[in-house]
């Protein structure tokens, strides 16, 4: 039987082509909220996880999957859609270009048994990102604020982005002390 928490994160996967959809349809509210539903799930997932006893080797691949995907899919759907337009690229392919490397280097490192875990500055990160993309998802619905919006919105992808190549930073300099050391094969 499937556990909640991994529940969530399917439905987290799920809604990811609804954002795309309703988008691409101009209900830009409508995106927002199923934004905030996709990312309410990523908190109660490990959370429930954690409080049940839950947590498993599924959970623990597909949940910062899911994240990443949320991300980028978004991140290129809204520079798509030129809500993310001009130097407000730049942190967007920062963010974009840190969650590939990332990866990439936390799946060589599974391959050496050698475990990357997220740190809290990692998960603050992925708040700001989740908080930007959320108000630049709404931005254009909203008649009144919607210049705050906007103006918060893309504060908020500069400061993720920041924090995001901090992170990678210090994500690829512990991952390459194994790769370095003599544990890569």
């Amino acid at each position: 039987m499937i556990q909640i928490p991994n529940l969530l994160t399917f439905l987290r996967l799920g809604l990811i082509p609804l954002i795309v959809l309703v988008i691409w349809a101009d209900w830009h509210g409508v995106a927002f909220a199923l934004f905030v539903m996709a990312v309410v799930t990523d908190f109660l997932d490990g959370f429930l996880a954690r409080r049940w006893g839950q947590q498993s080797s599924i959970g623990q691949v597909l949940d910062p999957i899911a994240d990443k995907v949320l991300a980028a899919v978004v991140i290129l759907l809204l520079t798509s859609e030129q809500i993310i337009t001009g130097w407000h690229v730049v942190p967007a392919m920062v963010i974009l270009a840190r969650e590939v490397l990332v990866s990439g280097l936390r799946e060589y490192l599974a391959g050496l048994a050698v475990a990357l875990p997220v740190t809290m500055l990692a998960k603050g990160k992925t708040v700001l990102q989740f908080l930007a993309l959320g108000l630049l998802i709404l931005a254009p619905a909203l008649t009144q604020g919607a210049q705050a919006a906007y103006f918060t919105g893309y504060a908020l992808l500069w400061v993720a982005a920041a924090i995001t190549a901090f992170t990678g930073y210090a994500y690829v300099r512990a991952g390459l002390v194994h790769v370095t050391n003599g544990s890569a094969r």
